[in-house]
């Protein structure tokens, strides 16, 4: 084992809330000292150790503490108390460009810039074609910053601060701007230097982003730690946490209103739709991969006979998704009369996260008895193991060479 890169000990950071602002010595001479509305604790007692030459998160809610947790180990702050020990050479990617001055060319910023990050003149002069290209913004390098859209300004200031070649790179947020092409050249950027055995402490909203490129997390929140460790298993965590109090803030029973398009003869009326998550409990949200059920409440006012009931499922970005219904099993529901309950179940839901739209309706070979179009709201969230798209393909991956058999009739049935 090595030392590690990075050492927090105990750190806890106060700041002091000023409700009032004296901002000339006139003001505060007839108006008194402005006045404090008591101390702010961003950080409590954190510590955590980052490995030499590994990628290192830290994820929670905003306002948990992660932007100061990293501008300590930045050195923009200092701790109220503990300490923040780095051992190697710090770049930090904080608020890229600070420092940049209008009116100066990009090409006199990247010496300006360059300086304040430590760079002798030679090794800006040696750096400079390659800034130059990895900014890619022309013959804008030499004109005035003023000029520069958002995203030109970004990425000479990220062209800037890679080029210091740090032993240990703090990242916050900062590649998750700009175009495409540039975000791509920011993540090939950052695996070179995981190559080449740099340290990265990452802050990003994206829990998919942290369990791809992180080896070790901890989860912030209110300022103090939650979990350390494997990165998977700290989203986890605090997915897990997330789902619950989402859970708890939503009602628990979706009941339809009268902004929703409503068409049918009556004779048998939806009331209401409910999901149940893996234990068998009603719950607002669900998640993707566990098993859930679909409970539909109707009341028929009078006795109806082969009634077929469905489900549809509108994905917030406007995609139909799924319709399933109960006229593709065994048998519709035969004969109905007064309050009754259908369910759907599913062994593992195939959702992906998101907020989808739900209609529902009670049918009988083309005659509509209830029709509820998109009256429903079901919220699906994760677990650690995030896939792109709108569904999950369940299935089982396996290896050998080309002479084995990869699958057979035993992983087909699983």
């Amino acid at each position: 084992m090595t030392d590690p890169a990075v050492r927090v000990v105990g750190v806890s950071k106060k700041f002091t809330l000023h409700t009032e602002q004296r901002n000339s010595v006139k003001e505060r001479l007839v108006r008194g000292r402005a006045r404090t509305d008591g101390d702010f604790w961003a950080l409590r007692d954190v510590s955590f150790e980052v490995p030499r030459g590994t990628t290192f998160g830290l994820i929670g809610h905003n306002g948990s503490g992660k932007s100061t947790m990293l501008k300590l180990l930045a050195g923009v702050h200092r701790p109220t108390s503990g300490s923040v020990i780095t051992d190697g050479r710090v770049s930090a990617l904080l608020e890229l460009g600070a420092g940049f001055h209008g009116e100066l060319t990009g090409r006199e910023n990247v010496h300006l810039n360059g300086s304040i990050l430590g760079l002798s003149r030679r090794q800006i002069e040696e750096s400079m074609e390659k800034i130059i290209d990895f900014a890619d913004i022309g013959e804008f390098i030499d004109a005035p910053v003023k000029v520069y859209s958002s995203g030109m300004y970004v990425r000479l200031g990220f062209s800037i601060a890679v080029t210091v070649d740090p032993e240990i790179l703090i990242v916050d947020e900062i590649i998750a701007v700009g175009d495409e092409q540039f975000q791509r050249k920011c993540f090939d950027y950052m695996f070179e230097l995981r190559k080449r055995g740099t340290t990265i402490v990452l802050v990003t909203h994206s829990l998919g982003l942290v369990q791809d490129l992180c080896d070790e997390a901890v989860w912030l929140d209110h300022g103090r730690v939650q979990r350390i460790g494997d990165s998977r298993e700290v989203v986890q965590g605090y997915l897990d946490s997330v789902n619950s109090k989402e859970a708890e803030s939503k009602p628990e029973t979706s009941e339809v209103t009268g902004t929703h398009v409503r068409l049918g003869s009556g004779e048998v009326r939806i009331e209401s739709v409910e999901y149940l998550d893996s234990a068998g409990k009603i719950s607002p949200v669900l998640l993707c991969g566990e098993p859930a059920t679909f409970r539909i409440r109707y009341r028929a006012a009078e006795r109806v006979k082969d009634v077929m009931f469905g489900l549809g499922f509108l994905h917030e970005s406007g995609v139909n998704v799924a319709g399933p219904n109960s006229g593709s099993g065994p048998a519709p529901v035969e004969d109905i009369l007064g309050e009754g309950v259908v369910e759907f179940r599913v062994p593992k839901l195939s959702l992906q996260p998101g907020v989808y739209e739900v209609s529902v309706a009670a049918v009988n070979r083309g005659h509509t008895f209830d029709y509820v179009d998109r009256g429903y709201e079901l919220r699906v969230r994760g677990n650690s193991n995030a896939e792109p798209g709108l569904t999950r393909m369940f299935g089982q991956w396996t290896a050998g060479t080309p002479s084995q058999v990869l699958i057979d009739d035993e992983v087909l049935n699983a």
